[in-house]
């Protein structure tokens, strides 16, 4: 897939790391597999991992996180 940010790369599978802000919760989410462009980075993920990664972060926020650092589980 051509990347929709620069217009210039394709996207390759890779892993990435989410980085998410609420308030004063940061949460980040390692070793997300998703499609990454080759020339400026930007990542792209599936809607169900779009939808893990969200509830992750929602968990961390709910039990009063400040900095919260995961791993996301193969």
């Amino acid at each position: 897939m051509r990347c929709v940010i620069c217009k210039q790369g394709e996207t390759q599978p890779g892993k990435v790391t989410v980085t998410l802000q609420r308030g004063v919760t940061t949460v980040i989410i390692k070793d997300v597999p998703g499609d990454v462009c080759e020339n400026c980075g930007e990542y792209y993920l599936s809607e169900a991992l779009t939808e893990q990664v969200l509830n992750m972060a929602e968990e961390a926020a709910a039990k009063g996180a400040e900095v919260e650092i995961l791993r996301l589980a193969a």
